[in-house]
């Protein structure tokens, strides 16, 4: 028989190979289920049983991948990860209705107009469908929110089919991520099936392919921003040219920034991987992709931030930490400031740490260590913002996903699962049109996020005192992650 050797016992990879075809086939069942559900809004039970098996099954791929060779070519990861997402494609917009307003600002722009000139609601007809379609649009009465490079990719997808062609595009450009994780991957010398956590994740996929979310095209950037940062030499010895690293890579975070502000928080993370003589190359690529985005829509680009400042001060979704302040503090004013001040307070604490481990200051040199130590700074970043923030959209955590393959953190694999609770609210918005959340969602999501590596930790903690009682071999360090 082919799974036993030559003394009849049972081939040693037989349960490698389980693994690798196993992983694969469970996680396509979970999202075809998904994909069969007639309104995801009314289906979030199976919407949050089905994701928790693929987070489930994408731990044990990340345990048995970093144990060692799973089987899957990167040709396959891909592959699977278009399949998944292709499930949700042409699907309506059902969990968000954002993406109508992405149309509305791309057929604003085609038309020649500019889209922060002023709110639709005030706005001049552009075509026969535009009154249905402002219907559709959320808080049409408020100038839009998203930035210049935005506004370019909503109008190159709604030239090329409306609703579609923006979740196309967009979903195309996630697919790119993927790539470009696995070649980060390649270079810092770790399993590609990491790649996993992210291209076969639910949240890019009912995020970006499902909903169409505008991030997926920030999160391109951004990793294509880092992807331009490291060193074309072998990792095992980092060092920076007397070039340092091409304004390219500064052009593709303006971008991403001018896609969703989100990525500002990851500035001094890009400053440090530049290098003291990259960071003039590195921030005036960044002016000039600034600039060159942004001054065609000027000046009204700037009733951008005044829509901004109406986010600030009003919204909130699935906070739990604003949630328990605004109790304290009925204004909720003072309690969006001590958030604010304790993401700003965590945020140049880990930077500041980050850039203590620079090996040899006066060359500007790096070990190969640092690299990853960047990946685990900007991980906690996102992390403490997520946690921290009065709203939390699900698509939120995108930046905090792409993030897996190279810190894969406990708390981080929980939350980016969790958040998917929060869409519990749309039951009651599909069947009755409320908005009500009046739940203890949040609070689960926030302590599932925060116990769980504390729970890992203690589990342990308790397996490796009682494999130094004599009992058995400890385990591996890395069986728990507890970041």
């Amino acid at each position: 028989m082919t799974n036993n050797n030559a003394n009849g016992s049972i081939n040693p990879n037989l349960p490698r190979r389980i693994f690798s075809w196993g992983i694969p086939i469970i996680i396509a069942s979970s999202y075809c289920v998904l994909a069969l559900q007639d309104d995801l809004r009314l289906s979030i039970a199976a919407l949050a049983g089905m994701s928790a098996i693929v987070m489930v099954s994408l731990a044990i791929a990340l345990f048995v991948g970093d144990g060692g060779d799973i089987g899957w070519s990167p040709r396959t990861i891909i592959f699977l990860a278009v399949a998944f997402r292709l499930m949700f494609l042409f699907r309506s917009p059902e969990l968000s209705s954002d993406i109508f307003r992405y149309l509305w600002d791309g057929l604003t722009l085609l038309h020649g107009n500019n889209p922060y000139s002023s709110a639709p609601t005030d706005a001049k007809p552009f075509a026969a469908a535009s009154a249905s379609l402002l219907n559709q649009v959320n808080h049409p009465h408020l100038i839009t929110i998203y930035p210049p490079a935005a506004q370019i990719i909503f109008a190159m997808g709604a030239f090329v089919g409306g609703i579609a062609g923006i979740k196309t595009l967009l979903a195309g450009a996630d697919i790119a991520t993927c790539v470009i994780i696995m070649r980060i991957l390649f270079h810092m010398k770790l399993p590609p099936s990491r790649a996993v956590l992210y291209a076969w994740h639910p949240l890019p996929i009912l995020e970006i392919a499902g909903s169409g979310h505008i991030d997926g095209a920030g999160i391109f950037f951004l990793m294509l921003a880092l992807m331009l940062l490291i060193p074309r030499n072998d990792f095992a010895a980092i060092s920076f040219s007397n070039k340092g690293p091409s304004p390219a890579a500064g052009a593709a975070f303006s971008t991403a920034i001018l896609v969703k502000l989100f990525p500002l928080v990851f500035f001094p993370l890009f400053l440090f991987l530049a290098g003291g003589k990259g960071r003039g190359p590195f921030i005036l690529g960044a002016v000039i992709g600034c600039a060159a985005l942004s001054i065609p829509f000027l000046p009204g680009l700037f009733n951008m931030f005044t829509t901004l400042g109406v986010y600030a001060r009003n919204w909130e979704f699935a906070g739990f930490a604003f949630q328990a302040l605004h109790k304290v503090f009925p204004d909720g004013v003072t309690a969006r400031l001590i958030l604010a001040a304790a993401f700003f307070l965590a945020a140049a604490t880990l930077y500041a740490s980050l850039f203590r481990k620079r090996a040899n200051p006066a060359e500007d040199a790096y070990t190969p260590l640092l690299f990853p130590e960047a990946f685990k700074t900007a991980y906690c970043v996102a992390l403490a913002f997520l946690l921290l923030t009065p709203t939390l959209h699900p698509w939120y955590a995108l930046y905090l996903a792409c993030l897996l393959p190279f810190v894969p953190g406990t708390a981080g694999l929980v939350l980016t699962w969790a958040v998917l609770l929060s869409y519990r609210v749309l039951i009651n918005f599909a069947l009755l049109g409320a908005w009500e959340e009046k739940d203890a969602i949040p609070a689960i999501i926030w302590l599932a996020a925060v116990g769980a590596p504390i729970l890992c930790g203690l589990a342990g903690k308790r397996a490796l005192n009682f494999f130094r009682r004599g009992k058995a071999p400890p385990p591996s360090s890395e069986t728990c992650d507890t970041r």
